[in-house]
């Protein structure tokens, strides 16, 4: 039998489930929350693809020691991948702020260091995904 996982284990990781947690339970209080926006999404993408990372580098590591543990963290990392590109399209699928442009333009600079804009992180994260999967696998 394993031991349960100490409180003091992983601290940041379980601060950011429970900030979701806390965001979750705020979104269904009366009034009802006002539609998503394009910030939202931002945040929500930046985190999946932390999450994606992380899952990369998990699976990477637990591959060699644990095959098939690693094939599940592997297809896991696929499966938040598409979540990742699922958030991205929703996206642009909303209004654009006054100051936003509508266009997905990889091209532009930061906003400012280290902050990407959310095309420019999905891509570093699509680099990834397509290199670590076929095709086939990310549809």
């Amino acid at each position: 039998m394993t031991s349960p996982t100490p409180p003091t284990a992983h601290p940041y990781l379980r601060a950011a489930t429970a900030g979701i947690r806390h965001h979750a339970r705020g979104l269904d209080r009366p009034p009802p929350p006002e539609p998503v926006d394009r910030a939202h999404l931002d945040a929500l993408h930046a985190h999946l693809d932390a999450l994606h990372r992380l899952l990369d580098h998990l699976a990477t590591t637990t591959r060699p020691p644990f095959p098939g543990a690693g094939r599940h963290l592997a297809t896991a990392r696929t499966g938040l991948w598409r979540a990742t590109a699922a958030v991205h399209d929703a996206f642009h699928l909303l209004p654009p702020g006054s100051a936003e442009s509508a266009e997905c333009r990889p091209e532009r600079l930061p906003e400012g260091p280290p902050v990407l804009t959310i095309c420019q992180r999905h891509l570093a994260a699509g680099h990834i995904a397509r290199r670590k999967n076929t095709p086939t696998d990310l549809r």
